[in-house]
């Protein structure tokens, strides 16, 4: 083990028991959740063409890769707990650290572990009917007009999810390890099952003649983004607000950076996991996407019900089973999604309150060296996040808080990694003397590129899905109010 790593670990007490693929299921894990399975019904409504569907796939592949060999430099350079939370505080200053800690805590991985417990649950229901939103243990408690509480079996199941594997990560980082390198190898395996159906069972020639035959036709686009239908600058618009969908979809991949501290030769093993990790899961989006198309025209994309876009898929293919399927293989891959999720939270708060950051008790580790603590409080608030809904009065339909949460943050999360991006050019200023085993590829070209089209969509963003974008920022800003307070106590 390099001296560096050595160090590291008597520093902190993390046992590095992580390898090169366990590192790289840790990066695919977090990455397929449920997201690529329904994504693509609403942002085939935004652009109205397959061919620019595809690209707007591309670009998330182009905005991920570069991002994954920035992070990668930054990582072999600073290689301990903390991951973006460090890279922001050495490059920029302590308040930058803690906005980024403060918005993961609250919404971006605790709400995001939310999510996808609440997924598996709803594909569990197709499984096991008892489990559903519907049927309450605790019916709908009004807090207001458009706001309630409540606990159906399917919230039950997803906060049992999260206990689980809250506790399970508690033990030790081994229990993790197992339960990610199992699940991240099913979801990846069912995925790849997924598209060699679509593409060698399912390929139907009217869809493919229908998609493909000139496929990059500018259509008119969602009348929500109030631009001239099939305009080039209209199609900018639309390409850059539907990254909000694959973006999320693709989102997370930095989480091994996090736990930097517990990985085995640090300084190579994250930046080759980030590489394949993000490599092979954006080549299985683009193949997915690319399986809809041959299997379903466009408009029955654009309409699958309840944006199920697989299942309808496998349903055209297996007509009966489709459902059932699909609910397997979803529920395979949102269990290991919150693995990864929960493994890799905890770390962040473990750094913020070794700097006073946090509460004192996350920055301790537990018999099993992982931060018990930290692991605990992270589940506890994300299984507060399942049980706020959102009403609708008009159409006297519940939602949940959690999904309104993660579209706020959506621009905020964008800014992080712009800022991080730009960590690379600012750290090799201001900090010239540090080791640097792996260096970016194409630098300075590649992450200048990066936050060039990054803040192209932030802008767009902030353009034209204001109701998303603005809420974002104020969870920001009042973490920022709450910097304040902790620094001067």
């Amino acid at each position: 083990m390099p001296e560096a790593a050595t160090s590291t670990r008597q520093e902190q007490g993390f046992v590095r028991g992580l390898g090169l693929f366990d590192s790289t299921m840790v990066v695919i894990g977090v990455m397929i959740g449920s997201g690529i399975f329904i994504v693509s019904a609403d942002m085939s409504r935004l652009i109205n063409s397959p061919g620019w569907m595809l690209m707007a796939w591309v670009l998330t592949g182009v905005l991920t890769l570069i991002a994954a060999l920035s992070y990668g430099e930054l990582a072999a350079m600073l290689p301990q707990a903390g991951g973006m939370y460090v890279y922001l505080r050495e490059a920029f200053s302590p308040l930058w650290g803690f906005l980024y800690g403060w918005t993961m805590f609250m919404v971006i991985q605790t709400g995001t572990i939310a999510a996808v417990a609440v997924a598996f649950a709803r594909f569990l229901s197709i499984l096991f009917p008892p489990v559903s939103e519907s049927h309450y243990l605790i019916p709908p408690i009004h807090l207001s007009e458009g706001y309630a509480v409540s606990l159906s079996t399917a919230q039950l199941v997803a906060i049992a999810v999260i206990a689980l594997l809250t506790w399970t990560n508690t033990r030790g980082l081994e229990y993790g390890k197992i339960v990610q390198n199992l699940f991240g190898s099913a979801k990846t395996v069912a995925l790849a099952g997924l598209i060699l159906a679509g593409l060698f069972l399912g390929w139907n020639r009217q869809a493919v003649h229908t998609n493909f035959t000139d496929m990059f036709r500018l259509g008119s686009y969602d009348p929500s983004l109030g631009v001239a239908a099939a305009s080039g600058f209209g199609l900018l618009v639309a390409l850059c607000v539907a990254q909000s969908g694959s973006l999320f979809s693709a989102d997370s991949w930095h989480d091994i950076t996090v736990v930097a501290g517990e990985v085995r030769n640090p300084t190579r093993n994250i930046p080759l996991a980030l590489t394949l990790g993000c490599g092979a899961v954006i080549l299985l989006y683009l193949l997915a996407n690319v399986a809809y198309l041959v299997v379903l025209p466009l408009p029955a994309i654009q309409n699958a019900p309840s944006d199920r876009v697989a299942t309808a898929m496998l349903e055209a293919i297996f007509p009966g089973y489709g459902p059932t399927i699909m609910a397997i293989a979803i529920m395979i891959s949102t269990f290991g999604c919150v693995n990864s999720l929960v493994l890799a939270g905890a770390r962040a708060y473990y750094a913020m309150a070794r700097d006073k950051l946090f509460f004192a008790r996350a920055g301790e580790l537990n018999a099993a060296h992982v931060p018990g603590w930290g692991l605990v409080a992270q589940g506890i608030w994300a299984s507060v996040l399942v049980l706020p809904r959102t009403f609708n009065p008009a159409t006297r339909q519940y939602g949940n808080l959690y999904s309104n949460l993660l579209d706020w943050v959506i621009s905020a999360a964008l800014l992080f990694y712009i800022l991080t991006i730009a960590a690379v050019f600012r750290l090799r200023s201001k900090r010239p003397d540090l080791p640097r085993p792996y260096k970016v590829i194409g630098y300075p070209v590649l992450p200048a590129l990066y936050i060039l089209l990054a803040s192209v969509v932030l802008c767009m963003l902030f353009a034209y899905r204001t109701s998303t974008t603005w809420p974002g920022l104020i969870i920001v800003l009042i973490g920022a109010v709450v910097y304040l307070a902790v620094h001067r106590k």
